[in-house]
């Protein structure tokens, strides 16, 4: 019990901060592209090595302290022949017990005292096991505010949702950063087949504002509206469905073409011809026919097989094959070339027809066309409306625009 109890309490404390060791790790394991560019390989590995350094010390006095525990515990066996033949000679030599009942007492205490070390022998494992068992309880008795796998919730008929996007008064932090209010209060709408564009300078809450959207998050005051539904009152999975996102660095899977495309819609067996027609949509068709292998080549990591503007018409072609209502456009042509940029936006020209949506964009350029465009500023939209006519207003807007072209 006594190794038990100090084998729990050191592994508790020294995996915390193991976990804590091992996310820095992968982190940079996962960035080593940029850590060698910073030539930082040194750095990480001290700093990796220093942090290694206080669970180790820690691990050495609760081991110290379990190696004299399993010392005692197994000098058990041998204390009892020493006992027994102690006492049992003096009984003897009163004649109180015969030669052979010491003997019958020897052998009961020392086979039960040999099985009682064995096992405790197994208390470490046991520990592991019960160290296991209560994170798999934990993590399945936890229910997230946001359950994406919760069958609760309305799901409209298709045919009668209309892609009507509001915000009404929403107001946001983000958790690990209570004290920073990204959303003061934000009221913008967009009405189905329309095009609204975000602007603004770097975290003035464009990005928030799509999140919202997707219910990666729940607003702290104030209403998502699609339709006429709350997005807290629709069905997760339902809502997810009706929308697709293209993000400024789209993540592709370690498969094929074929298969990264058709991860766009995973409700149901996606065909070969929705896929090359997706593809086309997303003006990428041509590209992987040129291939070897076609659409059965694979991405690589994350990717890396093909280029920036190729991955991010996979990532269009992957949001346009469950044919969403709502299109959301993370800065989605922002990380590319002119050249990129421009078969990405035609891609995306094409893929926004007749579909309400949100794009978010720093090279103003692309936006032009939108239907309404946003100026956030401090959580709130600070200006509204065309290109031309946020232009005449010689705003916000307007500067960003001479600044960009400055």
């Amino acid at each position: 019990m006594l190794v038990t109890q100090l084998l729990s309490g050191a592994d508790n404390e020294g995996m915390k901060i193991l976990e804590e060791i091992s996310k820095e790790a992968m982190e940079s394991i996962d960035n080593i592209r940029t850590v060698s560019a910073l030539t930082k390989e040194q750095t990480i590995y001290n700093i990796f090595s220093d942090r290694l350094w206080t669970p180790f010390k820690k691990n050495m006095k609760s081991k110290a302290k379990v190696c004299f525990i399993s010392g005692v515990t197994q000098g058990v066996t041998y204390w009892a022949f020493g006992a027994c033949f102690f006492y049992g000679s003096r009984l003897l030599k009163k004649d109180d017990v015969s030669f052979g009942d010491i003997f019958r007492v020897l052998g009961c205490i020392v086979f039960c005292s040999m099985q009682m070390g064995r096992t405790i022998a197994f208390a470490p494992d046991f520990t592991k096991a019960r160290q296991a068992a209560s994170f798999i309880f934990e993590l399945h008795d936890k229910i997230p505010p946001i359950d994406a796998f919760s069958k609760e919730g309305k799901k409209p008929p298709q045919g009668s949702f209309k892609a009507t996007v509001r915000f009404e008064g929403i107001h946001f932090r983000y958790p690990m950063r209570p004290d920073v209010k990204i959303l003061n209060g934000l009221d913008l709408s967009v009405e189905p087949g329309q095009t609204l564009a975000l602007v603004g300078e770097s975290g003035c809450g464009k990005s928030t504002t799509v999140q919202l959207v997707e219910r990666f998050y729940d607003s702290e005051g104030g209403r998502v509206i699609l339709d006429k539904y709350g997005t807290k009152d629709l069905n997760i999975e339902w809502l997810r469905a009706q929308i697709g996102l293209v993000s400024q660095e789209p993540i592709l899977f370690d498969r094929s073409i074929a298969e990264n495309i058709a991860y766009g819609d995973n409700s149901r067996t996606v065909s070969m011809d929705e896929i090359i027609q997706a593809a086309k949509s997303a003006n990428i068709h041509n590209f992987i026919q040129s291939l070897p292998l076609g659409y059965d080549t694979n991405v690589g990591s994350k990717g890396t097989q093909l280029s920036g503007g190729q991955k991010q018409r996979v990532a269009i072609a992957r949001a346009l094959i469950r044919n969403p209502k709502i299109l959301l456009l993370d800065e989605a042509t922002s990380a590319l070339d002119n050249e990129s940029e421009k078969i990405v936006q035609e891609a995306l020209d094409k893929a926004r027809a007749g579909r309400t949506c949100i794009t978010i964009a720093h090279r103003l350029t692309t936006i032009k066309d939108a239907d309404k465009i946003a100026v956030f500023k401090g959580g709130v939209v600070h200006e509204i409306g065309t290109h031309d006519t946020l232009m005449a207003k010689q705003g916000l807007y307007y500067d960003l625009q001479n600044a960009q072209h400055h």
